[in-house]
């Protein structure tokens, strides 16, 4: 099982590393089109690729965030209960968050194929909408294992 475990961290921490770079590039081609802006030489097509890249840098960042509960957490509720309430809890909001992600990945999946079928590109630069929907949809489904892992980490009081 800490095979497993790995596993699922080294996918969300590769994720993780993917967001950073693209965050990176983001960040060059926004300066790199203010600098030319002032030169009355614009960038085409940069406000598509800063959102092209912006989804991938907040999809491949969640599976990541989600393993080191670096997200927002209000727990002065849940740890007025028990430690079997409290493990009772968790175990339903992982199982309640990895069908929801499940069924997110999956939708996106059917989103992109149909995306593809249909064509669809971007305005100006005429890049395909559907790699980038596939590769989130592909995220959600590591979103969901990270909260697969959360809930043996539950289970084996592992995991406060």
């Amino acid at each position: 099982m800490d095979g497993l475990l790995r596993f699922i961290f080294r996918l969300s921490q590769g994720g993780n590393q993917v967001a950073g770079v693209t965050l990176t590039l983001v960040m060059g081609l926004t300066v790199v089109d203010v600098f030319l802006r002032v030169l009355g030489k614009p960038l085409v097509g940069v406000f598509e690729l800063v959102a092209f890249f912006g989804a991938v840098v907040i999809g491949f960042s969640i599976p990541f965030t989600s393993w080191v509960r670096g997200h927002i957490y209000v727990d002065f509720l849940i740890m007025k209960f028990s430690k079997g309430a409290r493990k009772g809890i968790h175990l339903f909001t992982r199982l309640l968050g990895m069908g929801l992600f499940i069924l997110i990945g999956w939708n996106l999946f059917k989103m992109a194929g149909d995306l593809h079928r249909s064509g669809e590109v971007s305005p100006t630069l005429h890049v395909p909408f559907y790699p980038v929907v596939y590769a989130i949809g592909v995220v959600c489904l590591i979103q969901a294992l990270v909260l697969i892992a959360d809930t043996v980490k539950v289970a084996k009081e592992r995991y406060e």
